[in-house]
């Protein structure tokens, strides 16, 4: 695992000082942990108090969306008189990403307060932190490290002796990729296929079992103990205004030093590049998709230019999506880069929408026969044709991820689609 905040002299607020051996809840408390929730509940700071911190802060959703976290729990109806349910969306699937699984073996103790604190501040008494299908080792872990919190005395009934009560379960998923969709997982989570449901209704007044239901990204989660200890004022420094705090991006692709680093939002593309050791081999960069797979590709050039927040990249013309940036150098195809995406959404469809069920598999047979020299010069065309008939017309937002990969790379690197369709063969000659 890989932080680097060196020039700014700021401690990563996740993943500080975290290696394989120190995530048990007596290191925990050791940095500081549980030291939230005890202030919340011995000073009966109001849950008013902590949703304003929350949006001082401008933390916003860690998972994709970038979702101002303080709005949206002052979205849940905390007077509501029936049960209501927090879950936590850990079902990391995006390919590209690979930092939630960090915070659960590392830092799981994070997540487990920052839900406390979010039960607290909601008035829910019950959560869930369902958890990707292909990382056992990582569920296992989270479970040990609830059971910890559990004997403590920090889950369960009347916390530290305080009246608040709040119980956690973890569920583990089954590695569908559609169940990170927040609808989705809620139907997995009740022990039906995971579908996207039509919304509205939101989760936030028709969620897991028809009750009010707030959903949250494992890292926005983590965050939460960091701005009660230091105040929301403290995370907004640390990045930018209408991005808070720091952000774990997981880079991946052509560089030194693939991994986690957590650094500032708004800290510059070439920054980051740098801390991850610069471009392999000594390679020119040719492209990044700045979010995970389902972001916008963006040139070399372009992205040099751009700061790591959400409002810088999607100036930029893509999105943060969930922090994973996968970097490719000049030996890269920008055609058989496409047609592996492409492949992932086709496999990944859920098959409940028309336009993304039958869009996805035109989008893949497409590019598939102009990687392998059986384009037309009309299939550039077709494709973006295609992208726009399935893009905002789905149920879900998995329509979307496929079609804007393909209208991104067609857009950006034209000519290398031409070059296929002209010469049968790839442009780049050294591609590995």
């Amino acid at each position: 695992m890989n932080t680097s905040l060196h020039d700014r002299h700021i401690e990563p607020q996740i993943l500080a000082g975290l290696n394989g051996d120190n995530w048990h809840l007596a290191d925990y408390v050791k940095r500081g942990g549980y030291d939230a929730l005890k202030k919340i509940l011995n000073d009966k700071i109001t849950p008013e108090f902590i949703i304003a911190e929350l949006k001082v802060s401008a933390l916003r959703g860690r998972g994709g969306a970038g979702f101002p976290t303080g709005l949206k729990w002052s979205f849940m109806p905390r007077l509501f008189p029936g049960q209501k349910y927090l879950v936590c969306n850990s079902d990391e699937g995006e390919p590209g990403t690979f930092k939630d699984r960090d915070i659960l073996r590392y830092n799981p103790h994070a997540l487990i307060e920052g839900m406390i604190i979010g039960g607290y501040a909601m008035g829910i008494s019950v959560g869930y932190n369902y958890i990707h299908g292909e990382i056992w080792a990582e569920y296992e872990r989270f479970e040990e490290a609830l059971e910890e919190a559990r004997a403590a005395g920090f889950v369960g009934q009347n916390i530290l002796g305080s009246g608040f009560s709040f119980e956690l379960h973890a569920f583990h998923g089954y590695g569908a990729y559609i169940c990170g969709e927040e609808t989705a997982l809620l139907e997995s989570l009740e022990g039906k296929k995971g579908l996207p449901r039509f919304k509205p209704p939101f989760p936030a007044s028709y969620g897991l079992y028809g009750k009010p239901t707030t959903i949250n990204n494992s890292e926005t989660f983590s965050a939460v103990p960091w701005i009660i200890r230091n105040g929301g004022e403290a995370f907004l420094k640390v990045g930018k205004p209408n991005n808070g705090g720091t952000k774990i991006f997981s880079i991946s692709g052509d560089v030194t030093y693939p991994g986690n680093y957590e650094i500032p939002l708004g800290t510059p593309f070439a920054k980051l590049l740098e801390i991850a050791g610069g471009m392999r081999d000594g390679k020119k960069l040719k492209a990044v998709i700045p979010g995970g797979s389902s972001a916008p590709v963006i040139p070399a050039e372009a992205m040099m230019a751009t700061n790591m927040d959400y409002d810088a990249i999607a100036k930029a013309g893509s999105m943060l999506g969930s922090g994973a940036v996968i970097v490719m150098d000049e030996t890269r195809c920008m055609v058989k880069s496409l047609l592996r995406l492409s492949y992932f959404y086709f496999e990944e469809s859920c098959g409940q929408c028309t336009p993304c069920r039958e869009g996805t598999g035109w989008m893949y047979r497409v590019v598939h026969r102009i990687e392998h020299g059986q384009g037309r010069m009309e299939d550039l065309d077709l494709l973006n044709s295609v992208a726009d008939n399935i893009q905002g017309r789905t149920i879900c937002a998995l329509g979307d991820a496929a079609a804007m990969p393909v209208r991104a790379f067609i857009k950006h690197f034209h000519d290398e689609f031409v070059y296929h369709v002209e010469h049968k063969h790839c442009l780049v000659p050294t591609y590995v």
